[in-house]
């Protein structure tokens, strides 16, 4: 658990999954469909923790913002996976690889607020 004066944490849902994420981290989530490189935002979060302030009503979160760059595609190790029945001719035999993105989380927290544009007057 992180320590009350450390940087902001989030808890987001990527691909069924729940991370816990602070800015710098890098993690590997489910294939994203995104170039590398290109900026993603998590759109669910559940959690958000700053110190001692612990946000996890919707209405507080629907403001929050997890911004991630997308680092690489890759491929997770293989998984094999063997039936084998003796004496019935029973030999199945199959494999998979998951599809990942690698992605470094940019920043957690409240998105930046725009500035209202001020009025101009004309001095005429």
């Amino acid at each position: 658990m992180s320590t009350p004066s450390s940087a902001p944490t989030a808890v987001v849902v990527s691909g069924g999954k729940q991370f816990r994420v602070a800015a710098g981290d890098r993690l590997t989530v489910d294939r994203i469909k995104a170039e590398p490189g290109s900026e993603i935002s998590f759109d669910r979060v559940l959690l958000l923790a700053d110190g001692d302030q612990v946000k996890v009503l919707p209405e507080e979160l629907a403001a929050v913002e997890v911004k991630a760059r997308v680092l690489r595609h890759e491929r997770g190790p293989k998984i094999d996976v063997i039936r084998y029945k003796p004496k019935k001719r029973v030999r199945v035999h199959r494999g998979s690889r998951s599809e990942l993105t690698a992605v470094e989380v940019l920043s957690v927290g409240e998105p930046a607020k725009p500035k209202k544009a001020r009025a101009q007057k004309d001095d005429e």
